[in-house]
C-alpha cells in the first residue's frame, strides 16, 4: 500500500484494456456478450501480472528477505503473508470492478454474478502461482519475460475454467463443474505455494 500508483496502474490497465474491445469490435450485442468473459478474464490476468516482479524484489533488494528468512517465525508463514497482501491490494480490486465493466459487454446479472464468483476463486489462484515464478526470477536480468514465461502456462486453467463458467452459464448449461474445479485448482495452490515460493526464495537467497 506504500506504492499506490503500481495497484493503480494495475486497475487503470485493466479498465483500459476490457474497454477497448467493445470500441474496436462494435456495439453488436451478441458478439459483445459472447466475447465478454474471456476479454474480462484475460484483462484480470494480465493486470495481476504487473504487480508479480514486485512481490519480492524490493524486499530482496534492501535486505529485508534475508531478515525473514532468518527470523524465528516460519518463513512459509511470512510467503503465505505476501501472497495474501498481493491478492488483497491486486487481485480483489478486480474481482470488485469486474462487474462494471461487464456491463460494457451487455452481461446480465447472473453471468456477471459468475463473473464475479469465478474471479473471485480465480484471482488468488494467479497470486500464489505467480509467487513462485516471482521468486524463481529473483534478481535475474530480464526476470519481467522470465517471469511471463514461466507462469503463463500456469495461468491456463484458470483462464479457461473461469471464463468457461460464466459462459456455461449463459448457455444455460450450468457453471457447477467449472466452479468446483477452480476451487479444487485454488485448495491445491493454497496448500502447495507457498512450500514451492519458500523453496525458491531460499534457493535465491543462497
Amino acid at each position: 500500500m506504500r506504492r499506490k500508483t503500481e495497484v493503480l496502474t494495475a486497475l487503470f490497465f485493466f479498465v483500459i484494456v476490457t474497454s477497448l474491445f467493445p470500441l474496436g469490435i462494435g456495439p453488436e450485442p451478441a458478439l459483445l456478450r459472447k466475447i465478454g468473459p474471456g476479454v474480462l478474464w484475460v484483462g484480470a490476468l494480465l493486470a495481476t501480472m504487473l504487480g508479480l516482479q514486485r512481490m519480492f524484489a524490493a524486499d530482496h533488494a534492501d535486505g529485508t528477505l534475508e531478515q525473514m528468512a532468518l527470523a524465528p517465525s516460519l518463513l512459509v508463514l511470512l510467503v503465505a503473508g505476501k501472497n495474501l497482501a498481493h491478492w488483497l491490494v491486486s487481485g480483489l480490486p478486480l474481482v470488485l470492478l469486474a462487474p462494471v465493466l461487464g456491463l460494457q459487454f451487455g452481461l446480465d446479472g447472473e453471468a456477471l454474478a459468475m463473473l464475479t464468483l469465478g474471479l473471485l476463486l480465480g484471482t488468488p489462484v494467479l497470486s500464489l502461482i505467480g509467487s513462485i515464478g516471482a521468486a524463481l526470477t529473483l534478481g535475474v536480468r530480464g526476470g519481467g519475460v522470465l517471469l511471463s514465461l514461466l507462469v503463463l502456462p500456469l495461468f491456463i486453467p484458470t483462464l479457461i475454467f473461469g471464463a468457461g463458467a460464466v459462459q456455461a452459464q449463459q448457455s444455460g448449461l450450468g457453471a457447477g463443474g467449472h466452479l468446483s474445479l477452480l476451487a479444487a485448482m485454488l485448495l491445491l495452490a493454497l496448500f502447495f505455494a507457498p512450500w514451492a515460493t519458500t523453496a525458491a526464495v531460499r534457493i535465491a537467497l543462497e
